[in-house]
């Protein structure tokens, strides 16, 4: 892999100059000795302030000789925040690497060769770094040893033309290596710098692309008629379709592909290996898993008429994702808190039911007054108010406090709620199932492991459930991965799960994100690959993957019916939650606008149950 940072020099730093270079493109402005006031309006204009002197607190990172790299890397400043610039004498330079452990050696395009063999040593996880001017500069620094490469003043047309130069993958940075942990970055950096850089970053830990899409917002999504992948914005990209079969990938990425189109699924550590795909890997990924939808499920496309009722936004936990509950007012997402009666419950399925649907699903806020009656008490007055309404409702959040709040074991409170006309369970609550970012995300709420009990209960009494993966803000490969393996293990021992939906998370509203404390929502290339792996890694296991309309619009949604996704999800009729977090996706669609979006794409629609039985066309 070679690397490439869009860096410039610079003197005092005013915020609307700042801001045109990052329009431009750059991630970070090198700066002499940075002042309080530089570093405040880098930070502001969304550009990492880099420090070629000064103090150590003032930057995000640090370019400097070898002896003011020893004493930065003395003071306790991290590795990856480092570049020793290849001065002196090479006995000096490689000590410094060394015992530094800098992510980056930077030198003259003339002492390339010299220095990257000097540093061609075990242990050492050095970067040769150059400046470049031309493709042809690039080309060179790289056959001479060079790994990363420093782009002034690059426009979008010439980086594709730099892409298009290597037969190695070129993956854009920012001021740090790609790939450091969030847990590293927050403990590292001031909350300011943080924001900056989660700003910048994907969930791979390199930079995000150039376009301002993000999940829940109304515009498009960035794909074009020949590409799923918006990984470069070069017209070169857009217009050419990507290369046929898997040719264009790495080989251990077409090793696990070919495995699984002959059946075999891949293991945990492969998964991780194909989330971190990019570019013509997302499209041969997304490939493979549209040929393992067609030979598992065929061309049909399904959707269901239903009504979510969220019966209170109210709630004592504290989810850091979560806006519906506690939506900053200043968005006016939110509106004022409420709690709704449970025969106004009963009343909306009711309506719902007579508009055509076969499903209500119930969720809500954990109000501070329920307890497990409550639950119980809105399943018995939906369904003597409509006998025949399918009731999804209630995560292993609220399963688990219901049962809590009552003193009585899961499997107890289950059985009061199925007796009750419980029908199916939603798979929300689960996030993102790795405890080391549960931690951050959502510490008061229940773990992994509660998580996955209620659902190993829950469908061993024959109550089936959904499965999902909120994605895009403090996550990555490696939780992404974990997360798979969870479902599939339930999913192995109970058969449980009906479909997987994938959530890309909405960030505009969301505290964690306006703390400046997570990124603004995946990369649509993440949400591409979140739903291709899906396909690819439960084959056999989940056969309907579902992609959320309610976060990405009927245009999106449809767009990943090329990615192996063969559902659309429901009308929903009022779902809240997303729009108070920001999007303007989510209220209602018709069945009508549904089955045309999934006509436009090519494909058959046809109405389920919850259970993905065909459901026929009623009305009351």
């Amino acid at each position: 892999m070679i690397t490439f940072l869009r860096v410039r020099p610079a003197g005092d730093v005013e915020e609307p100059w700042a801001e045109t270079r990052r329009r431009e493109g750059t991630t970070a402005l090198e700066l002499a000795a940075p002042s309080e006031a530089d570093v405040a309006a880098c930070l502001a204009a969304g550009v990492l302030p880099v420090a070629t002197g000064g103090s150590a607190t003032a930057g995000a990172a640090f370019v400097g000789d070898p002896e003011r790299i020893m004493a930065l890397a003395d003071q306790g400043v991290a590795w990856w925040r480092l570049t020793v610039e290849a001065e002196g004498a090479p006995a000096r330079v490689i000590d410094a690497a060394a015992r530094s452990g800098a992510g980056f050696v930077r030198v003259g395009r003339s002492r390339v060769a010299d220095i990257a063999g000097l540093l061609d040593l075990p242990t050492l996880r050095t970067s040769v770094s150059v400046f470049v001017d031309s493709v042809d500069d690039a080309v060179a620094a790289v056959a001479a040893g060079a790994s990363d490469l420093l782009l002034r003043d690059w426009d979008t047309e010439s980086i594709g033309d730099l892409r298009d130069a290597f037969d190695d993958p070129l993956v854009e940075r920012t001021a740090f290596p790609i790939g450091v942990p969030v847990d590293d970055l927050r403990s590292e950096l001031t909350p300011e710098i943080l924001a900056a850089a989660l700003g910048q970053l994907d969930g791979s830990g390199a930079a995000r692309p150039r376009y301002s899409w993000a999940p829940g917002r109304s515009e498009g999504v960035p794909v074009t008629a020949n590409r799923l992948s918006s990984e470069w914005l070069d017209a070169r990209w857009v217009a050419e379709p990507p290369p046929l079969g898997l040719d264009a990938v790495r080989p251990e990425v077409k090793r696990i592909l070919e495995a699984s189109l002959a059946g075999r699924r891949p293991t945990r550590d492969e998964v991780e290996e194909l989330f971190r795909a990019r570019g013509n890997e997302v499209e041969a990924i997304a490939m493979v898993a549209d040929e393992i939808r067609r030979e598992s499920v065929g061309d049909t496309v399904s959707y269901i008429v239903n009504r979510n009722i969220n019966y209170t936004n109210q709630c004592y936990f504290r989810c850091g994702f979560c806006a519906f509950s506690k939506g900053p007012r200043s968005l006016n997402l939110r509106g004022d808190p409420y709690l709704l009666e449970v025969h106004e419950v009963a009343f909306r399925a009711k309506e719902a039911w007579e508009a055509g649907a076969t499903e209500v699903c119930l969720q809500g806020g954990i109000h501070p007054g329920f307890t497990g009656d409550f639950y119980v008490s809105v399943v018995e007055a939906v369904k003597q108010a409509v006998p025949d309404m399918h009731v999804h409702g209630f995560t292993p959040l609220e399963v688990w406090q219901g049962a809590e709040t009552l003193g009585i074991g899961i499997s107890e409170f289950l059985a009061r709620l199925k007796e009750a006309g419980l029908g199916t369970l939603p798979g929300t609550a689960a996030e993102i199932l790795d405890d080391r970012v549960r931690a951050h995300l959502c510490p008061d709420k229940i773990t992994t492991a509660e998580w996955a009990h209620v659902m190993i209960v829950a469908h061993e009494m024959g109550l089936r459930s959904t499965s999902t993966m909120m994605f895009g803000h403090i996550d990555g490969p490696v939780s992404w991965a974990n997360h798979f393996e969870v479902l599939r293990l339930i999913q192995d021992r109970t058969g449980g799960f009906t479909e997987f939906v994938p959530l890309p998370f909405v960030h505009m509203g969301a505290p964690i994100f306006l703390r400046g404390r997570a990124r603004p929502g995946p990369t649509w290339d993440e949400v591409v690959l979140v739903h291709a792996v899906a396909r690819i890694a439960f084959a056999g296991l989940i056969d309907n993957i579902q992609a959320s309309w309610v976060k990405l619009g009927l245009t999106g949604g449809a767009a990943l019916l090329g990615a192996g996704c063969n559902d659309m999800g429901g009308t929903l009729m009022n779902e809240n939650i997303s729009r108070a977090a920001g999007a303007e996706h989510g209220q209602l669609v018709s069945a009508e606008q549904m089955e045309a979006a999934i006509t436009a794409a090519g494909r058959t629609p046809v109405r389920r149950t919850t259970l993905y039985e065909v459901a026929e066309a009623r009305l009351a």
